[in-house]
């Protein structure tokens, strides 16, 4: 089971502004979560007006093995108007622009979608289950 949270948070700390959604699938092989603004494809849908985040911007998809995956979907524009990162304890790095990093076997983090151009991000917290 990979079970994810998203809050998307608008402004600086002192004035931010968020909201919270979740989704989870089991971890059967090609089960799939997305995150963007295309409600109709994703399950975590993020507002319409972020236009720093694609219509479907992470893809979530379970392999053969069980094991699960995150994708930054490549969008309709040659350069992203936004930086994905993916959190696990101390550990963090950025992921590439159409790139795919394996999820750690039960294991929790975070993948952060941060706007380009001003204080917004989207947090997706995962929690995949052994």
């Amino acid at each position: 089971m990979l079970e994810l949270t998203m809050a998307t948070v608008s402004g600086t700390e002192a004035g931010a502004t968020a909201g919270m959604a979740l989704a989870d699938a089991p971890s059967e092989p090609g089960a799939v979560l997305r995150v963007g603004r295309d409600r109709a494809v994703c399950r975590l849908a993020t507002p319409d007006d972020w236009l720093f985040v694609s219509r479907v911007h992470l893809e979530f998809l379970c392999g053969p093995d069980g094991g699960w995956q995150v994708t930054w979907l490549r969008g309709s524009q040659p350069d992203p108007s936004s930086v994905v990162r993916l959190t696990i304890g101390e550990y963090a790095q950025t992921i590439a622009y159409g790139a795919s990093v394996a999820l750690p076997r039960g294991g929790a983090g975070e993948v952060v979608i941060q706007d380009r151009t001003g204080p917004r991000t989207v947090n997706v917290g995962f929690y995949h289950e052994a």
